[in-house]
């Protein structure tokens, strides 16, 4: 067979690239990695040049992937390490390697298979892929076998790879350059599917191949160093990385599907620049209430709304504004999503059995002024931080409810008693993310009769006719989508003496919104209303998100 040294020789004249002068010790050679590095070509292309200068045959991922495979005799860190892949051609066995010039990974292969293989050429990334696709065809069903340590050998060998880790790493950057908060990756059937989530919505991204989706989820377990043996169970870890110039933190929970594992991987930024409480989108007469809220020395205000809704800045805001030296804070959360210089941060760890109330427990004994919890989640933890407030702290927390007054009868169905409520409850503001228009292709328009009769919810939320609105349209800066950022939309009700006669009464929640109303509180629905005529967010939003009350 021709010599390397010939091939560098015959490249050189083919494209001027690789000099090499005839004095030249077999040390100063370029390797075929450093070859690729030089601009000699992309892998393609030098593989093509290969098998050219050889006259060996030259595959394609989608080639090998068609012949039956022959590496049950193979180490799976042998073919990952030597970047070879046997397989059954015609039924002769063929060896495809990413370096024909390295004759020990094919004498190997020659006695193992038994018989000489016939060479042909491939790059090293698609030989990494029809290894991949072993793994997958392999594991196709995790929960009917059993994961062998060769399974798990040659998954961790191909996460670690480069076409993996490459594939990995350009998704989260474009996740990232995209303002993305998730990123989900689901196998199918067919296919594998790579969505973000951007301003609170789902968009579709270019996906790896499906031969890749093992050693995807398999590459994701091994940052958050969760188990890879393990594809029967649900599995959450968290992991930190640097991506370009930014050490991202993330939260990673893997769940079994019938054809492989998902994964969704919460991207949090850590940015304190968001947390400021004249940007989180509350409206004066709102920001001076939860100011108010927010000097009393005790009492528990309540952060209210679904998953997603910007609760934890909200809360993030509060204690920014709270954080002071005069004042220890504590807080517990599940994640951390915001680190704040000066507040004591404590990340729920179930595993060893610190929940929610089990560090509250050990709170009160830190003598603090002011105690986050991330979220009340059962009813130890709600009677905890209701004593928690009684005892002379300033207790903040969240809970899932869709209005600030369901948060009320959502804690009497923990069990808390009324005249707790009564006396601990200050302040309860609930909340939803709505998109922002962009401002460079923003429409302005005009409510008329007959979208109004077209449209009768628009006519429920508030609108007349000759209102003024904008309509996303779409362009470079947002995307296509019209939208670029989220803000918030609030209520933030005041409990006065009235609130507080009604929740001793055990009151629905219509007798306690209506005095709330009455002291002037601003429902979610009026608020989103007010941004829309403003130009800040759409029709459209408001619909997605609120619900007439």
């Amino acid at each position: 067979m021709k010599s390397y040294t010939d091939f560098l020789s015959w490249l050189r004249q083919q494209s001027g690239t690789i000099m090499i002068g005839q004095d030249s010790s077999p040390q100063e050679y370029p390797s075929l990695e450093e070859l690729a590095l030089s601009g000699a070509g992309a892998p393609t292309e030098l593989a093509d040049q290969i098998a050219r200068f050889l006259g060996l045959k030259r595959f394609s991922f989608a080639e090998l992937a068609a012949c039956p495979p022959l590496t049950a005799g193979f180490s799976a860190r042998f073919l990952r390490e030597a970047r070879i892949y046997p397989f059954l051609l015609d039924n002769h066995p063929a060896l495809a390697t990413a370096d024909p010039w390295d004759m020990a990974s094919v004498k190997a292969a020659e006695l193992t298979l038994g018989r000489p293989p016939l060479c042909v050429l491939a790059t090293a990334d698609d030989i990494a892929l029809a290894l991949s696709e072993q793994v997958n065809s392999v594991t196709a069903d995790p929960a009917a076998r059993e994961t062998t340590g060769t399974d798990i050998e040659l998954l961790r060998d191909l996460a670690s790879g480069a076409p993996v880790v490459r594939a990995l790493d350009e998704l989260f950057e474009t996740a990232l350059e995209a303002r993305a908060t998730d990123l989900h990756i689901e196998p199918f059937r067919h296919e594998l599917v790579v969505r973000m989530r951007v301003d609170g919505v789902l968009r579709p991204l270019a996906a790896p191949p499906q031969s890749m989706a093992q050693a995807l989820i398999s590459r994701i377990k091994i940052l958050a160093s969760l188990n890879i043996a393990e594809r029967r169970l649900p599995q959450d870890g968290s992991a930190r990385l640097r991506i370009g110039a930014r050490d991202i933190d993330m939260r990673i929970a893997t769940m079994p599907t019938a054809h492989g594992e998902s994964a969704a991987i919460r991207l949090l930024s850590g940015d304190t620049k968001l947390v400021d409480i004249t940007r989180i989108g509350l409206g004066a007469h709102d920001e001076a209430q939860l100011r108010t809220f927010l000097a009393l020395p005790h009492g528990m205000i309540i952060i209210t709304g679904p998953t997603g809704s910007g609760k934890t800045t909200t809360l993030a805001a509060a204690l920014s504004l709270l954080n002071q030296p005069s004042r220890k804070i504590l807080t517990i959360e599940d994640p951390i999503e915001y680190e704040i210089a000066g507040i004591n941060q404590s990340q729920v760890k179930p595993a060893i059995g610190l929940t929610f109330a089990q560090a509250l427990r050990a709170f009160v004994r830190q003598d603090p002024d002011v105690i986050m919890i991330g979220e009340i989640r059962d009813p130890e933890t709600a009677h905890i931080a209701v004593h928690a407030a009684l005892t002379g702290h300033l207790v903040l927390t969240t809970l899932h409810t869709e209005t600030a007054a369901a948060a009320i009868a959502r804690l009497a169905d923990m069990g808390v008693e009324p005249f707790l409520l009564q006396s601990t409850l200050r302040g309860l503001v609930a909340q939803r993310l709505v998109r922002i228009l962009c401002e460079s292709c923003k429409k302005h328009t005009q409510i008329d009769e007959a979208r109004l009769h077209r449209e009768p919810r628009l006519r429920e939320i508030g609108l007349r006719p000759h209102d003024r609105i904008c309509e996303p349209v779409g362009c470079i800066r947002c995307g296509g989508t019209g939208y670029k950022g989220r803000t918030g939309i609030f209520e933030v009700l005041d409990v006065n003496a009235d609130i507080r006669r009604a929740i001793r009464a055990n009151a629905d929640l219509e007798h306690i919104e209506a005095p709330a109303r009455q002291a002037g509180m601003t429902t979610m629905n009026e608020d989103a209303l007010a941004k829309c005529r403003a130009g800040i967010t759409s029709v459209d939003e408001i619909l997605r998100l609120t619900t007439v009350r």
